[in-house]
């Protein structure tokens, strides 16, 4: 089955700005730079991104000597900013080593920020090692493939026994980088979470989920627990010289470093709006302009927004706060749910402003 998806892939490859083409040697700095990108995100997504942050750290070395605080507004938009920060420390300690990535797992694993799944990626997609890392289209096409009914998380250690079957053919082992690039693309174009295209399906003779009609019913997936809600308040402050006042969230824990309107802790209930006022960074004619909500992992965020003009902006919030030039919000490391906010006190249009 690996001789006929790899001929498959060399006439359908997808064309992607991190790929090396036919005959090229993958850059391993590129290989984990869409890696740790890809994670939780789509390709569609990414690919802007990447090549933004490639034209600032268009190696290693150039991100290991950066500011992290440059490498978090890159970076802001993409969500889940611990990767940012970990991938600050990766190139740190890379470029320690001579700016050179070690080309096995193990090796790979001992860099910071580096799990498991992305070790195995950049080992078999920039080092050619004979490993199958197992993402989401991984999981579809093996489950599909060997017809693995259990459902997920149970279902991982058998859909990994399959991968590793599917990898150790001497196809796959002559091919380790493109093998699994293949699997890749064969699960986001073909073999897709609805509607799988089998008909056009390279492994379809073998396909035990097809023979059975039960293709787009696999893999199952046990019911997700109903996300919790959190509640909190966010205060655009204006000056009239056009200054906004922000401030900056601890270095660790959640968005950590990241830049953010002052505002009320994230709570589980909704905020009673005096004592959520008496949080404000200065008084003023606070005026409500609606309330912003935003899904993250594991709550949905429904942020109230308050918005006032002052002459001056007086204090910084014991320090903690700064302020920015209202056109110069685009440059700050903000996290998508507060560029929400800045969409909606500013009055800019949904698609602009704060991108």
């Amino acid at each position: 089955m690996s001789s006929e998806l790899l001929a498959w892939y060399d006439r359908n490859r997808r064309r992607m700005p991190w790929r090396a083409l036919p005959g090229e040697t993958p850059d391993p700095y590129r290989v984990w730079l869409s890696e740790i990108m890809l994670q939780q995100t789509t390709v569609a997504a990414v690919a802007p991104y990447y090549e933004r942050f490639l034209m600032h750290f268009p190696d290693v070395r150039a991100l290991a000597a950066a500011p992290v605080e440059d490498v978090m507004r890159a970076w802001a938009g993409l969500g889940y900013y611990a990767r940012a920060r970990n991938l600050h420390a990766c190139a740190q300690a890379v470029a320690a080593r001579g700016g050179l990535f070690p080309g096995d797992v193990a090796g790979l694993l001992a860099l910071p920020g580096i799990g498991p799944y992305t070790a195995a990626a950049v080992a078999a997609i920039a080092f050619g090692v004979a490993v199958v890392p197992i993402d989401g289209n991984v999981e579809r096409v093996v489950a599909r493939l060997f017809a693995i009914g259990a459902p997920l998380p149970g279902a991982k250690p058998a859909i990994a026994a399959g991968a590793a079957r599917l990898g150790g053919d001497a196809a796959a082992q002559a091919r380790p980088s493109d093998f699994i690039q293949a699997l890749f693309d064969l699960g986001a174009t073909i073999c897709t979470p609805t509607n799988p295209a089998c008909g056009l399906c390279p492994l379809r003779p073998g396909c035990a989920a097809r023979i059975l009609g039960i293709a787009a019913a696999l893999p199952r997936k046990a019911p997700k627990p109903i996300r919790p809600v959190r509640h909190g308040v966010h205060f655009w402050l204006e000056d009239s010289q056009g200054g906004v006042l922000l401030r900056r969230r601890p270095p660790s824990g959640l968005l950590g470093g990241m830049t953010e309107l002052p505002g009320t802790p994230w709570v589980s209930t909704p905020w009673d709006d005096a004592a959520a006022l008496a949080l404000a960074p200065m008084p003023a004619a606070w005026r409500c302009v609606g309330e912003v909500r935003h899904g993250l992992t594991h709550f949905e965020l429904r942020l109230k927004v308050y918005a006032a003009v002052v002459d001056e902006i007086v204090g910084t919030i014991s320090g903690e706060g700064f302020v920015r030039r209202k056109a110069a919000l685009d440059a700050e490391a903000l996290p998508s749910a507060m560029r929400k906010c800045v969409r909606l006190a500013s009055g800019a249009p949904p698609g602009g402003g704060a991108r």
